[in-house]
């Protein structure tokens, strides 16, 4: 059995610190139910199930660390991965940025688990397969998809008094939707902790539409153009600034949050003003873990605010250099959105292009936060409010940053990699040249 009840957890992880020498001790125990299906040209290739349950040992002596793992809790074992962790804390160097264990925190209960995604079944993955093999057969399209689902738990204990337990579930999806003349391709994917709000049905329709509308795209020129982009199209370019929203790497010069001469940008305005973006562990769409893995508890914490900087994050060790408390980097985002569906958006343009979903995106300069990518799985010309013809795919060069200030519309919000995140239309978006993939 993976998955311990808290009073299981604390039983094991008490009796590993009883066994520690060390001037501190941190215990992490954590384990998973998983099961998943994978399926290729419209057949089921692997299915399989996983259970599994790890143990992580840190000890200190002074700034000199160490750590071990195992996966047996008889007393036997977990004597001996604690003195494992304590061999190697004393042959390590110290560590000048070791931050000792946290005493006693208060964290806000977890919404993360879900009874029904917890007791998803096999005959549940073979059915989500099916929905989207058997349209994609009658649709002379062929499919290829992954789905997974996990209940999973994480327990931490250590020597200062410090305690948390935590469940949760998930479910993830994602599929590609490829016409069987090889010409068009379609995609989408979907992750909840609530199996109930997932439809396959519908999420394989999707991208099998996709798949037939995008046949015989045609080459347009490269350029800046008027782009609705998808939420799957814009969150490898939001989730690149989120992860800059860092205030050592600021301070020390290192990123966009740098402020010239020193320092960094909270309280200066980057984007366009309708910009809103925070984090919320207990929002109920997007529920994410109360407590980061050194045990500082997350709070819903507003990160952009009227395009303003409002937070940067700050580690226990740079909070404890700069003088100020710890703020751990969220486990969702969250930005605001309007009331405008992606039908009202398409509408709304008189010329554009619409973005499904970007990839292979990489860094061209940190400094500007300038990426460059490709887009894929359908890319579609508007025109005077209606889609008119697939185009071929683009390479681009563009920041988010740039993107937010040439921000036209905000849509309504949609759930995609466990945040938040809005359909967007963005005028002088940069289309540098094109790309024969699909």
């Amino acid at each position: 059995m993976a998955i311990y009840t808290k009073e299981e957890a604390r039983q094991i992880m008490d009796k590993a610190l009883q066994f520690s020498k060390a001037d501190g001790c941190e215990v992490n125990l954590s384990g998973d139910n998983s099961g998943n299906i994978r399926y290729a040209r419209n057949t089921v290739s692997t299915a399989g199930a996983r259970s599994n349950q790890t143990l992580v040992v840190q000890s200190n002596y002074g700034k000199k660390v160490g750590t071990a793992t195992i996966e047996e809790f008889d007393d036997k074992s977990l004597e001996k991965v604690v003195r494992r962790s304590e061999e190697l804390a004393q042959l390590s160097p110290e560590s000048e940025e070791f931050m000792p264990p946290l005493g006693p925190q208060t964290y806000d209960p977890s919404i993360t688990y879900n009874k029904n995604t917890a007791a998803i079944s096999p005959d549940y993955r073979a059915a989500v397969a099916a929905s989207s093999i058997e349209p994609a057969k009658s649709k002379d399209v062929t499919a290829a998809g992954f789905f997974e689902d996990s209940e999973n738990f994480s327990a931490m204990h250590n020597s200062n008094g410090l305690s948390a337990y935590e469940r949760s579930t998930g479910l993830d999806f994602t599929v590609t939707m490829r016409s069987n003349d090889g010409s068009g391709s379609g995609w989408v994917t979907r992750d909840y902790n609530d199996v109930s709000k997932f439809d396959p049905e519908l999420s394989s329709r999707i991208a099998i539409d996709k798949a037939i509308m995008s046949k015989e795209a045609k080459a347009i020129e490269p350029g800046k153009y008027t782009v609705i982009l998808e939420p799957a199209a814009s969150v490898g370019l939001l989730r690149n600034m989120f992860f800059s929203l860092n205030a050592r790497s600021a301070d020390e010069g290192r990123s966009f949050m740098a402020k010239e001469g020193g320092g960094n940008k909270i309280g200066e305005k980057i984007v366009d003003e309708r910009v809103n973006v925070y984090s919320d562990p207990l929002h109920p769409l997007v529920p994410a873990s109360t407590w980061t893995n050194d045990g500082i508890p997350r709070k819903k914490t507003t990160w952009l605010e009227g395009g303003v900087v409002k937070n940067l994050a700050y580690s226990q060790y740079w909070a404890d250099q700069k003088g100020v408390a710890p703020l751990p980097f969220p486990g969702n985002a969250i930005m605001e959105g309007g009331d405008a569906s992606l039908e009202d958006m398409i509408k709304d343009t008189k010329k554009g292009i619409l973005v499904t979903r970007m990839w292979y995106i990489r860094n061209v300069d940190p400094q500007t936060l300038l990426y460059t990518g490709l887009t894929r799985d359908g890319t579609f010309f508007i025109e005077n409010g209606k889609i008119k013809h697939p185009v071929k795919n683009f390479r681009f060069n563009e920041s988010p940053i740039i993107m937010l200030n040439n921000l036209e519309t905000l849509g309504q919000q949609v759930r995609i990699n466990g945040s938040l995140i809005p359909y967007m239309k963005i005028r002088d978006f940069t289309f540098t040249s094109l790309s024969d993939a699909v």
